[in-house]
């Protein structure tokens, strides 16, 4: 059965002309080459101006694009573009808490954070295309994977509102596995800038950050597995698919500035996410519902169920969002956490400085001068 036949009123109904796929990922492509060479180029902290002005011309490429795909392949497929691209923006934003958690248990240094950050999404990329391309042979070949696909979004959605709820995070154990896997690396008590590698009396070891792209990579797998069954949801398309993926995590680097502390803030987008990937879950059953070929369920033939479009999927998708953002930021509870947030980063400032005087003056002691130059060959 052919992939179009398969979903439905899920699928395009207009092919998408090769000129238009290989121009945007012509495109897309440069584009992220260049993001990863101003990065290497110029590591720094962007200012909150800098991260502004590209998380907009992200999130505006991402516009430009959904206006092309309705003028030159379809209206359908455009709606079906932005949907997808929200859905994944969401979720892409949920990595960041878990980004937020790895960077600071790791204590990465916040001028080379960006680097990092720019790795773990180059990870996601290569994870997402692999996903991608299995699920849509998979989806191809077998469409009652489609019950699986929903099933696993409900208990998803399920272990989101109760990790949200109770307030712990399975996310925060990950750094003790990474500690395990890299327990005989012979690993670096500290940073060496950016480095991977680096020598300490005359030893070649590996930097913290080794342990870092891990955890990140490790992450971006676990998101994966979830974001790819969500997006199918909506759309079939592999080039739809793998597009609103990419867009989803360029930008996703500037994101993690901007919002900062406002992350904390966010109380209930964990409960947001949870109703989308619900709401998709459910999508998902009554699509294999409505295309069902197993015996066992009505005989094989399609069951009559509730039909949800994308038009559909995209109000509930974009209200759930911007409901749980304005009751985060309204709310009590997120007021507390963005002080909470403040008093501990504040905190964190002063141990920190307190730690540099205190290495600095050590170093003068052992120096024998008392406004020594910190060195900087295997330290922070």
């Amino acid at each position: 059965m052919a992939a179009g036949e398969a979903t439905g009123h899920a699928s395009q109904t207009t092919p998408i002309p090769l000129w238009f796929e290989i121009g945007s990922f012509v495109v897309l492509i440069a584009v992220l080459l260049f993001d990863l060479l101003y990065v290497v180029k110029r590591p720094h902290i962007p200012s909150m101006k800098e991260a502004s002005l590209w998380v907009a011309f992200y999130v505006s490429l991402a516009l430009i694009f959904f206006g092309l795909m309705w003028v030159f392949v379809s209206d359908v497929d455009a709606l079906q573009f932005l949907t997808g691209w929200v859905t994944e923006y969401s979720l892409s934003v949920d990595n960041l808490f878990v980004f937020i958690i790895i960077m600071a248990n790791f204590a990465v240094p916040r001028k080379y954070q960006q680097e990092v950050l720019m790795v773990g999404i180059i990870i996601a990329l290569i994870l997402r295309g692999i996903f991608i391309l299995v699920g849509a042979a998979i989806i191809e070949n077998f469409a009652w994977v489609f019950y699986i696909f929903g099933a696993f979004l409900l208990f998803t959605a399920y272990k989101q509102i109760r990790e949200a709820t109770s307030g712990e995070d399975e996310e925060e154990d990950e750094p003790g596995l990474v500690k395990k896997l890299t327990a005989r690396m012979n690993v670096a008590p500290h940073f060496d800038g950016n480095k991977l590698r680096t020598t300490i009396n005359g030893k070649r070891m590996w930097t913290p950050m080794i342990a870092v792209f891990i955890a990140l990579g490790m992450t971006d797998l676990m998101f994966a597995i979830d974001s790819i069954p969500a997006i199918f949801g909506i759309t079939q398309s592999p080039f739809i698919v793998f597009t609103a993926n990419i867009f989803a995590l360029m930008g996703l680097r500037q994101l993690y500035f901007l919002l900062g502390g406002l992350m904390d803030r966010l109380v209930y987008l964990k409960h947001g996410i949870a109703v989308i990937l619900a709401f998709i879950g459910v999508k998902l059953v009554l699509h294999a519902l409505e295309k069902n070929d197993l015996p066992f369920i009505n005989g094989g033939q399609p069951v009559p169920v509730p039909h949800i479009d994308t038009n559909l999927s995209l109000f509930v998708i974009v209200g759930t969002l911007v409901v749980a953002i304005v009751a985060s930021l309204l709310s009590p509870a997120g007021k507390t956490a963005a002080a909470e947030h403040k008093a501990k980063q504040a905190e964190e400032e002063a141990t920190q400085q307190s730690l540099l005087r205190a290495e600095m003056d050590s170093m003068a002691d052992e120096s024998g001068h008392d406004d020594p130059e910190p060195r900087t060959s295997s330290g922070h």
